[in-house]
């Protein structure tokens, strides 16, 4: 348990909150979002798709369950700060090891805890996510604006670079994998490898950069597009990369991987007011009517009115009726926006996998 000092949250536009010290101490700069999960804390801490992010948690009480060694999304937290209500000091769990406060202070990330985060929410859907910084060791305003002012807007930045994996690698623990699945690694996490894996596919990760050559020398019966941080239009050498494949291989993309696949088949994005972030956004299914109830984690959306005549829209976002999901069928590829792996979240979109293997052993 620590001593609580005190702690600055600043937002870009001069608006600030004054709390607690939570996990490290110092000074972290992101793009301030929320997410609406009230549980998968850990998930959402260790999810690569938040590089360069300051997350909020809407739930009130975080930490209750702990900390555990299994419900990571990767090695290491992602996040660049961390901003609650309230920490819960004594978890309380058989599975857990450790405080979500000792968790972020091991990893030295920043957080702030005493926050009114519904305030802080509020002030994020009516003027948008922005940039912030959560300061331990600096209360002046100015001094902070002034930092906040050299840090570049979310809008055209590659992150996928930074977290990609530095050279492939074999994911696969049993020699059982009959679909060979080349998966490109823009931030992914470990619960889509593992339900790969779990679809009888022989998994191996390749970096954000791999060539369409390599890919095709690797000859791989299906492509898996990964989810991942920053703006989908600056991650241009990827879209390149599948130009070049599409149509020779069955592609299959989420999250940052289905606005890849929609710009490389000629759509445009852009960017949300303040993005989609939680386990219970519903999605409907313009192919068969249902709605799943899905997790979600995102800043940027494919234009609908964008898609060209080869590609159909298969769901749609009952919030904002932004596109969810999109298909072609001369290209053998479809994509959605959601994260159909959950972690943390609801199993209703699982299918997909399965979709997935249906069209590799179609094609």
């Amino acid at each position: 348990m620590q001593i609580n000092s005190k702690a600055i949250l600043m937002l870009q536009d001069g608006h600030f909150f004054i709390g607690k010290t939570f996990g490290d101490e110092g000074e972290s700069i992101g793009e301030v979002c929320f997410n609406t999960g009230m549980t998968g804390y850990q998930e959402i801490l260790t999810d690569p798709s938040y590089c360069k992010q300051i997350v909020t948690m809407t739930a009130p009480h975080i930490g209750n369950y702990g900390i555990n060694s299994e419900d990571v999304e990767s090695k290491n937290i992602q996040v660049s700060g961390f901003v609650i209500k309230e920490e819960t000091e004594v978890p309380s769990n058989w599975r857990s090891t450790q405080s979500i406060g000792d968790y972020l202070k091991e990893q030295n990330i920043v957080g702030i805890q005493g926050v009114d985060t519904r305030a802080l929410t509020r002030h994020i859907r009516n003027h948008g996510a922005m940039n912030g910084i959560i300061s331990t060791i600096d209360m002046d305003i100015e001094s902070l604006r002034e930092k906040l002012n050299h840090t570049p807007e979310m809008a055209g930045l590659d992150l996928a670079k930074e977290v990609t994996c530095s050279q492939s690698y074999n994911w696969t623990s049993t020699t059982n994998g009959k679909y060979k699945v080349a998966a490109i690694d823009f931030g992914i996490k470990h619960n889509i490898l593992r339900l790969l894996e779990s679809h009888g596919c022989d998994v191996t990760v390749f970096p954000c950069h791999v060539s369409p050559i390599e890919i095709m020398n690797f000859n791989p019966d299906g492509v898996f597009l990964s989810n991942g941080p920053g703006d989908p239009s600056a991650v241009k050498y990827a879209i390149e990369m599948v130009k070049d494949i599409l149509g020779k291989k069955p592609i299959f993309g989420i999250c940052l991987g289905h606005q890849i696949l929609a710009l490389a088949l000629g759509s445009k994005t852009f960017k949300l007011k303040f993005g989609h972030r939680g386990c219970n956004h519903p999605v409907k299914n313009i192919e068969n009517g249902k709605v799943e109830i899905t997790s979600q984690n995102h800043g940027f959306a494919v234009d609908l009115d964008s898609l060209p005549h080869n590609v159909e829209p298969t769901h749609i976002n009952l919030n904002d009726n932004t596109s969810e999901g999109i298909r072609c069928d001369e290209l053998n590829a479809f994509s959605v926006q959601y994260h159909p792996e959950s972690s943390p979240g609801p199993h209703d979109s699982h299918y997909l996998f399965k979709q997935f293997i249906d069209m590799i052993e179609n094609k």
